[in-house]
């Protein structure tokens, strides 16, 4: 008899706490189901499907030292999972019989939904089910108001979550020990039908899969950059930040071992980081944390809605051409431009542009921010729902915790204040890279039109007077 490890979300054997566990009781064979049309649905990038890809092949490898195969499954959808799991465990040996299948749990409302169909088959087939919480360090409704309540505002969450978390947070769990031969062979023929020549694309030199590629960041991160990092996080010409997020978005590192680094040393206590950068950083791991509790308790936001429902009362525009000028980067506000020119050239965006993007997007254009919302997943290498959907209603002030109606980034002043030379403008407007450091972040209209740059589409004063009316209103 033999355990199956599902895996999901989680593709490492590090900190796995549903592959420790299934090893720890037995000899395990491992699983992943691919679903591409439930993938393109939820709009999955081509970068982080690639890197997706890549890292299976990763895994496999990892898991092959260990003696612990991996099945790849194709099916298609969500909704097909339950039965080709267990067809494809099933088929594996006459003499191989599932005794009981691991998994680490996922909580938006189409994975939490797949999760009970695989529960529910599994209970049909005589199969016991283990369920572990690994996407969060403290498992979703642990962290509550007096009331037990969710929180509807970040800054109680998390005094809360750090008050707490050396009480409530998982263990990191250890790696397995090497199990004997199961006499099953790993299948990955599955990966090479559908990656659709992705290997070819530049995404393997920009985000080279792997768990040592992910510990390798951390390690640069916590070796200079981490103790700076409040000071420096919000410039995006500077390398502050740890570009984790791509390797948390698939499940090559943990949160959990983030924090464990982060902490003060030896008692992992995020109360007490190693230095001011490191706290700041705790913090924004912790507003990962957040999203993800939040989207657990309001399934709505899965679907699309808002928090605040009334804001759908605010007359969003699906205006096509000026949307598409976001999008290509021609809007003519130079970090506006810059920002949205570094997310199709890397399938990456820095923190700070993204809110000055979104919020340009829903408070000086006006446009729905949900498309906004959809067309950073179709091009985020570390497109992540909960995260996603969060920040987008956060900078539209349509969520939980939303900046207020009448906080509206001027993109010029936030260019001059996190840009001053216009660096990060001139690597991705080069058209602008001869104007000067004032210049750079609004040119004269005679500069743009020498040098083929677009006018800006809108007035700042004007959009912020009438999204504020507008807010106002309801």
């Amino acid at each position: 008899m033999h355990n199956i490890m599902w895996f999901r979300r989680d593709l490492r054997v590090h900190d796995n706490p549903a592959l420790s566990e299934a090893v720890g009781n037995g000899p395990t064979v491992a699983v992943f189901c691919i679903t591409e049309k439930t993938w393109a649905e939820h709009r999955i990038s081509p970068a982080k499907k690639s890197l997706l890809f890549r890292q299976l092949d990763k895994l496999e490898r990892a898991l092959s030292t260990l003696n612990i195969p991996l099945i790849i499954v194709d099916c298609e959808r969500f909704s097909r999972i339950p039965a080709a799991l267990f067809k494809a465990v099933k088929s594996l040996s006459e003499t191989h019989v599932p005794c009981a299948l691991y998994f680490n749990h996922e909580y938006e409302l189409d994975e939490s939904q797949c999760t009970q169909d695989v529960t529910q088959a599994a209970a049909q087939h005589g199969i016991a089910v283990h369920d572990y919480h690994d996407q969060c360090a403290i498992r979703p409704g642990a962290i509550t108001t007096a009331s037990g309540d969710m929180y509807k505002v970040f800054t109680a969450f998390k005094k809360n979550y750090i008050h707490n978390f050396l009480l409530l947070a998982r263990p990191v769990y250890p790696t397995p020990k090497k199990q004997a031969p199961t006499g099953i062979h790993s299948d990955l023929s599955v990966i090479k039908r559908c990656a659709h020549g992705d290997h070819h694309k530049p995404w393997q030199s920009l985000w080279p899969a792997g768990e040592n590629e992910a510990h390798k960041r951390l390690k640069a991160f916590l070796k200079s950059p981490i103790d700076t990092y409040d000071k420096w996080r919000d410039f995006p010409s500077v390398k502050a930040t740890s570009t984790l997020s791509p390797y948390l978005a698939i499940g090559a590192i943990s949160t959990r071992q983030c924090f464990a680094h982060a902490g003060e040393r030896g008692r992992e206590d995020i109360a007490n980081a190693i230095s001011s950068g490191a706290a700041t950083w705790i913090v924004e791991l912790v507003w990962r944390e957040f999203y993800r509790h939040l989207i657990t308790c309001h399934p709505k936001l899965s679907r699309y809605q808002p928090f605040i429902a009334k804001t759908d009362a605010i007359p969003w525009s699906h205006n096509e051409a000026l949307f598409e000028k976001w999008t290509n980067g021609t809007t003519g506000y130079p970090i506006v431009d810059a920002a949205m020119r570094q997310l199709q050239a890397i399938g990456w965006m820095h923190n700070r542009l993204r809110m000055v993007t979104a919020m340009f997007l829903t408070k000086h254009l006006l446009i729905d921010w949900r498309l906004g919302e959809r067309f950073f997943m179709e091009h985020l290498v570390d497109g992540d729902l909960a995260s996603n959907n969060g920040g987008w209603q956060w900078s539209a002030s349509t969520g939980v915790d939303a900046a207020p109606y009448f906080r509206i980034f001027n993109p010029v002043r936030q260019s001059e204040r996190f840009d001053p030379k216009g660096l990060f403008i001139r690597e991705y407007v080069p058209a602008l890279q001869s104007l000067d450091n004032k210049s750079i972040h609004l040119p004269s209209k005679s500069q743009a039109l020498e040098l083929g740059y677009p006018p800006p589409i809108v007035v700042h004063r004007d959009a912020v007077e009438r999204t504020k009316a507008l807010f106002k209103a309801l």
